[in-house]
């Protein structure tokens, strides 16, 4: 975190993280980790947003980035010194290239029943 604030974004007033629910994604943890005056400073630029919890995209989105991290380590072991080198655009090509698709199965049908307390309902 202190890479992120200090080295990568140290003008920014506010970065927001998106985050799984696991319990060490939270203010909470740089109180364990830091000092208390450093894990202030860090809560107050960091915000923390939250997936679902029951999110099957995530999943999804996790398993994509591992195999590209994956491909990633293998073009640039085996074509470059450095994985930043290129690495990720030959993954990005190869896996365009394989037509690498997600087959989705939480339809729009699914959602309004899962998810029907959070919307209101339109009475006709």
């Amino acid at each position: 975190m202190g890479y992120l604030l200090d080295d990568l974004y140290p003008e920014a007033e506010r970065i927001r993280l998106v985050v799984d629910n696991l319990n060490t994604h939270s203010p909470a943890a740089f109180y364990e980790n830091f000092s208390a005056q450093e894990a202030r400073r860090m809560s107050k630029k960091i915000e923390f947003v939250y997936t679902p919890k029951h999110g099957s995209w995530l999943n999804m989105v996790e398993i994509e980035l591992y195999l590209a991290g994956e491909a990633m380590l293998k073009a640039a072991s085996a074509r470059y010194a450095d994985a930043r080198a290129g690495g990720r655009s030959v993954v990005c090509e190869e896996r365009n290239r394989l037509g690498t698709s997600v087959d989705w199965r939480f339809t729009t049908e699914d959602a309004r029943i899962k998810l029907r307390k959070l919307y209101p309902s339109i009475d006709a």
